[in-house]
C-alpha cells in the first residue's frame, strides 16, 4: 500500500471507525501481523534487518518503544532522522519508527528512488491533527479580511503535515524545530511584523516571550472552530504572535503542580521540561529545551544529582537506565506515553521489514509533488537559519 499525502480538510475520524489515507491519522494496516507475545520476534526482527543489508535504513525517534529503538540504525528528533535519511542515498528503504508527519518529512527530503515505510499508519501526531490545511486557508483569509495578511509570515513547527508546511513555503514562511523556533522567529520578524505560528501555541508563545522580550499580550491564540478564530480585527492588528490553537496530548499533561509536587517529594531536585509544556510550567521549570537538549543536559549532569523530566515516557525511562548515576524521574505521577507514538511496536515492525525482504512494500508514505515542492521550500529555509 502506498499512502499518498495530498492537501486536504477532512476532519479527524474516530480510530477504529474510518480511514482517510490524506489525514495525519489513519487506522489500517494491511496484512498478518505476527502476535505480540511470539518469542521469536527479536530473530525474526534481527533475520529480516541482515537479509536487506544496505537496502534498509531503520530511523528510531527518541520516544519509541525499547523493543524497537533497539534496531534503528539511527536515533534521533524528528528533523534529525530526517536529514539522516537524506544523507542515506543508496538506501533503498527508510522504515521510520516515528509518526506520519515524520515519515512525510523523510520522502520529501530523500530522492525519488527511496522508500519510505511507516510500520504503522495509524502512528499519526494529536498536534499535526489540529491544524488542517484547510483551516489554514480560512485563517489566512481572515487575515486578508483583517488587512494584514502582508504583515505576517508564517512558521510552523515541525510536527506539522506536509499540507502546513507547503502552506508556510507558499507564504513565504520557514519550518521550525524546538531547537531553532528562536532564529526562525527572529528571521521571520525581519520580513513581516506579525508571525502565525502553528500548530503548537505553547512553542510559539514560550519562544517569543521568555526567550524574545515579548509580553504574553503580544499573543493572540486563533482558535480554528470559531468564527475569525476568536478574535476580532482589532486583536490580529495588536498581536505580534498569531498562536495556532494546537498542542501536544503529552506535554499538555504537565501542570504546575506537578512542579510543585516534585520539589515536595526531592530536595534539591532540577526540573528539566521541553517547550512544548504550558508556559506556567515552563517559568517553573529550572531548564527548558528539546529532546536533544534534555538528552545532553543530562550526559553534562554530575553524577548524584536529582532530575525530574517534563517529556515522553519512554525517553525518560531510556535516560534513568543510561545514566543510573543520577537520580532521574518523570515529572508527573501518571504514566504519559505518546499513544499514537507506541503504535510503532515490534510486531509491527516485524511485519514491515519481512514484507520488504520478500520484496513487497507495505505502508509506502508519499508526498504529492506540489506539496513535497513547496514543504521542501519552507524546510530549506529553515536549513539556511545561522
Amino acid at each position: 500500500m502506498v499512502v499518498t499525502t495530498t492537501q486536504t480538510g477532512l476532519p479527524l475520524f474516530v480510530l477504529g471507525q474510518g480511514r482517510d489515507p490524506h489525514s495525519e491519522r489513519g487506522v489500517e494496516c494491511p496484512g498478518e501481523l505476527p502476535a505480540a507475545s511470539d518469542p521469536g520476534l527479536v530473530a525474526r526482527a534481527r533475520a529480516a534487518k541482515a537479509a536487506l543489508g544496505d537496502r534498509l535504513f531503520v530511523l528510531g525517534h527518541h520516544y519509541q518503544r525499547d523493543e524497537v529503538i533497539q534496531f534503528a540504525d539511527v536515533t534521533g528528533d524528528s528533523f534529525k532522522l530526517a536529514r539522516e535519511a537524506a544523507a542515506r542515498p543508496h538506501a533503498e528503504y527508510i522504515v521510520f519508527c516515528g509518526v506520519h508527519f515524520m515519515a512525510e518529512s523523510a520522502d520529501i527530503l530523500t530522492s525519488d528512488d527511496q522508500r519510505v515505510v511507516l510500520p504503522d499508519l495509524a502512528a499519526g501526531c494529536s498536534m499535526a491533527d489540529m491544524a488542517t490545511f484547510d483551516q489554514v486557508e480560512e485563517c489566512w483569509e481572515a487575515l486578508e479580511d483583517a488587512g494584514i495578511a502582508d504583515d505576517v509570515v508564517p512558521i510552523t513547527y515541525m510536527n506539522s503535515s506536509a499540507d502546513i508546511k507547503a502552506f508556510c513555503g507558499r507564504n513565504g514562511g520557514a519550518v521550525c524545530t524546538s531547537s531553532n523556533a528562536r532564529k526562525a522567529l527572529e528571521w521571520a520578524f525581519q520580513r513581516g511584523r506579525k508571525v502565525l505560528f502553528l500548530p503548537d501555541q505553547h512553542l510559539g508563545r514560550n519562544t517569543a516571550v521568555l526567550e524574545m522580550d515579548m509580553g504574553l499580550d503580544d499573543c493572540v491564540v486563533y482558535n480554528p472552530h470559531r468564527p475569525n478564530g476568536g478574535l476580532t480585527a482589532q486583536q490580529l492588528a495588536d498581536a505580534k504572535m498569531i498562536l495556532w490553537r494546537g498542542h501536544c496530548s503529552v506535554h499538555g499533561r504537565f501542570t504546575p503542580e506537578c512542579v510543585d509536587d516534585v520539589r515536595q517529594r526531592i530536595p534539591g531536585v532540577n526540573v528539566l521540561v521541553h517547550p512544548e509544556c504550558r508556559h506556567e510550567v515552563v517559568t517553573k521549570a529550572d531548564h527548558v529545551g528539546s529532546t536533544e537538549y534534555i538528552i545532553r543536559k543530562l550526559r553534562e549532569a554530575p553524577a548524584g544529582s536529582a532530575w525530574a523530566i517534563g517529556t515522553e515516557l519512554n525517553l525518560v525511562k531510556r535516560l534513568a537506565q543510561e545514566f543510573p548515576d543520577k537520580q532521574i524521574t518523570f515529572l508527573d505521577r501518571t504514566v504519559c506515553y505518546c499513544s499514537t507514538m507506541n503504535r510503532i511496536d515490534l510486531p509491527h515492525l516485524v511485519w514491515a521489514l519481512e514484507s520488504l525482504a520478500a520484496g513487497q512494500v507495505v505502508n509506502q508514505i508519499t508526498v504529492d509533488a506540489d506539496t513535497a515542492h513547496w514543504a521542501k521550500v519552507a524546510l530549506d529555509r529553515m536549513l539556511a537559519l545561522p
